[in-house]
């Protein structure tokens, strides 16, 4: 099991580990200060740790933690 953590002061809203997580934990969910949308984090049960997320997280806001 993974704990997944997205740092808001570093994400960018650009939704790109929405698009490309192939468990679809990731949702955007309401909005940051700036208007940034906010990505949220899902059940993380079917999390892989394939780390496509972080690969296209140009920010490197997206930790991915093996508990």
């Amino acid at each position: 099991m993974y704990i997944i953590e997205i740092d808001e002061n570093k994400c960018t809203g650009c939704a790109e580990c929405v698009k490309i997580c192939p468990a679809e934990i990731y949702k955007l969910d309401g909005q940051l200060a700036g208007g940034r949308p906010r990505v949220q984090v899902g059940d993380t049960a079917d999390c892989t740790n394939c780390e496509s997320c972080k690969s296209v997280c140009a920010p490197e806001a997206i930790t991915i933690t093996e508990v």
